[in-house]
């Protein structure tokens, strides 16, 4: 299944692929692109824009820690044998994207698939998404509510516009994004941008977005994606 995905991203690449491996880590082929970025807050306090830190050598095939533990990270390091990692995999038939909360205004409309949450706070500006949504007859709230939409690194918020019906989604690089928080000492997700398939350990195709995250702090009980338990622990 296909979500979300009919718009143009950058450097397509059909043979870009994730798998998820048995108690083990996400194995990448297709020479993705992986990055570091960090989140970055305005003078308010808000969580504003994305800054590229770090991109990594491109590499045709590597592995991406998945248990948390490796020593270095943000690849595996065969920790995960070592500790015995439970990476069973519970997001099963992605339930939370079937029945998301629909906030409708004006304008917009707003879907939010809540479970997908991973505490990015892109939404929290301007009196919220939600609000914003509702107000959508006013450009400027109009567009900061697309604008935090389009930051949400999970998905979880998707906006529409009401009269064409179009899904409103950022074009985005096929790659791999190491999330960090400096402004909360914290450690996020991995973000996978552009459409890239992610297959579970028994071969199962996840839907593919053009926005999801991938726990690798190995708590998540959604797992393989994030649940945003890295920020409770």
């Amino acid at each position: 299944m296909t979500e979300n995905c009919k718009h143009p991203v950058t450097n397509r690449n059909d043979d870009m692929k994730i798998t998820v491996s048995k108690n083990g880590p996400y194995l990448v082929e297709g020479a993705v692109p992986l990055v570091q970025e960090e989140i970055c807050n305005d003078d308010e306090g808000f969580c504003r824009k994305w800054k590229e830190t770090t991109r990594y050598p491109v590499q045709e095939k590597y592995a991406l820690c998945r248990c948390g533990r490796s020593e270095n990270k943000p690849f595996c390091d065969g920790t995960h044998a070592k500790i015995h990692f439970n990476g069973t995999e519970a997001a099963g038939s992605e339930p939370y994207l079937r029945h998301p909360k629909i906030i409708t205004g004006p304008e917009l409309e707003l879907t939010d698939h809540e479970g997908l949450c991973v505490h990015a706070r892109f939404c929290m500006r301007a009196g919220g998404i939600w609000n914003l949504t509702k107000q959508s007859g006013n450009p400027v709230a109009k567009e900061t509510a697309i604008e935090e939409a389009g930051n949400c690194p999970s998905g979880r918020l998707v906006v529409r516009d009401r009269e064409s019906g179009r899904v409103i989604e950022p074009e985005l690089e096929k790659s791999i994004v190491v999330i960090e928080y400096p402004a909360r000492s914290g450690h996020g997700p991995l973000w996978v941008r552009g459409c890239i398939p992610v297959v579970s350990a028994d071969g199962k195709p996840y839907t593919i977005r053009n926005r999801v995250t991938l726990c690798r702090c190995g708590k998540s009980g959604n797992k393989p994606f994030c649940d945003g338990s890295h920020v409770q622990h």
